[in-house]
């Protein structure tokens, strides 16, 4: 079973990368005639069912009158059929499956199969056989779920509830008897004033705990949603946001906050209305944040940040880097080449222009040949192997204007350091297994 799904420790992005690279092969991959299958079964749908029908689908080939095309066809269904024996029942995410003869770049022929439970549930039935896979399914997986929290609150009462996808869901809401501001003189406007007051901070006071009685998973101690929005007519949502009795956990995920001209459910579709575009560029806004952390570290000079694939890596395996970041089309592989002489292993990472010098294949002094022993995309490497160096992975894009200045700038790697750590001062250790200059676009 192919390790697209995500495992129960594996963190969300990594296998959001995961899905969106194998998305791309799968999309490029052509075939002769209709020899590629995609096979979608939801959760809750029955082996035994898509086992039949694929018995069904053979009868049908065996007609085919092109003897090739007929013995690819039959070909895809029985590897098919053989995958599925490997599965008792549906995994409970459902099962995507996708197989056939696909014809490699250099015009060869090649068996696919590739079969995985998504990393959520996949609510999509599909049976093709065609020239091409159909991963239209898939790219729906990557559509964001997250979970935001709404807090809408004004003189009258406080809603509760989250928004996901297009689901809302109101979680609780209470309302309050505020007393107006009292217009009579003498001693009794002090003591009304003080009581009015006395009633707002306990008002705030008990939202500010009903928030993070709801929105703070008491398992972690980490909030449960993506973001919050704060929401009223009045001036209350704005002193819940300043005030000390505000979880700071739940301060750090407030998004925005906004006026409505109502309270309660009104007031919450009017507020989802009017935080469309931040909620639609959260993750937008999180990569902006990421790569922003970045630069400060490196206008403050604090040593603290290091750039380039070569010093990245040889920071990554002192375990000095805290968070590494990296385009994700970031085109680099990562060669392990053994001295034909002396036997030595060598690794090396290397762009497609790199790899067409033979002369990266070679020891430069002895002349030495240099044999591939394993190539693999650095970025799936690390994918990999990033929990071994301690580290947070970071996948991002170019499309921000921090995201493309980090990509062009910077050549789309490097990390924040745990530690002040001056890169210099490793220089005379580059001639060993990194003997490659990276600091150039990508």
């Amino acid at each position: 079973m192919a390790d697209f799904g995500g495992g129960p420790d594996e963190d969300k992005n990594i296998t959001i990368w995961k899905i969106k690279k194998l998305i791309k092969a799968l999309e490029s991959a052509r075939g002769n005639g209709t020899s590629m299958i995609s096979l979608i079964m939801p959760p809750r749908d029955q082996v035994s069912r898509v086992t039949k029908m694929l018995g069904d689908e053979f009868g049908t080939a065996s007609n085919i009158k092109n003897r090739v095309n007929r013995q690819s066809v039959l070909g895809a269904i029985t590897s098919a059929q053989q995958r599925l024996k490997l599965y008792n029942k549906v995994p409970p995410n459902g099962l995507v499956l996708y197989t056939g003869t696909i014809v490699t770049d250099d015009g060869k022929e090649k068996k696919v199969t590739i079969d995985f439970e998504p990393f959520k549930p996949i609510n999509a039935s599909l049976y093709l056989c065609d020239n091409k896979f159909h991963t239209e399914a898939l790219n729906e997986l990557l559509e964001s779920d997250d979970k935001f929290g709404f807090i809408v609150m004004d003189g009258n009462g406080t809603l509760f509830g989250t928004l996901s996808g297009n689901t809302r869901e109101v979680l609780h809401k209470f309302t309050v008897d505020l007393p107006k501001k009292h217009g009579r003189g003498g001693q009794s406007a002090l003591r009304f004033a003080r009581l009015r007051m006395e009633k707002r901070h306990n008002y705030v006071r008990k939202t500010a705990e009903l928030a993070t009685q709801f929105y703070i998973n008491p398992a972690t101690s980490q909030p449960n949603v993506s973001g919050l929005i704060l929401a009223g007519s009045a001036d209350f949502k704005t002193e819940l946001s300043q005030s000390d009795m505000f979880d700071p956990r739940l301060q750090a995920k407030v998004l925005n906050v906004v006026d409505v001209s109502y309270g309660g459910d009104n007031g919450f579709n009017q507020a989802i209305e009017l935080s469309a575009e931040i909620l639609a560029n959260v993750k937008f806004i999180q990569e902006k944040r990421l790569i922003g952390k970045y630069f400060d570290e490196i206008s403050q000079d604090t040593g603290k940040y290091v750039f380039g694939i070569d010093d990245t890596l040889k920071a990554l395996e002192m375990g000095a880097v805290e968070t590494l970041i990296v385009w994700e089309n970031l085109d680099t592989n990562r060669y392990v080449l053994k001295n034909a002489v002396t036997g030595e292993i060598v690794i090396k990472h290397l762009t497609k222009e790199q790899e067409a010098d033979q002369s990266n294949f070679r020891v430069s002094e002895s002349q030495a040949e240099l044999e591939v022993q394993e190539k693999l995309s650095l970025l799936e490497w690390l994918a990999n192997e990033y929990r071994s160096f301690g580290c947070a992975l970071e996948f991002v894009t170019n499309k921000s204007q921090e995201g493309s200045q980090f990509c062009r700038g910077f050549g789309g790697f490097g990390g924040i350091l745990r530690y002040q750590l001056d890169m210099r001062t490793f220089d005379e250790l580059s001639d060993g297994d990194y003997d490659e200059d990276f600091d150039e676009d990508y």
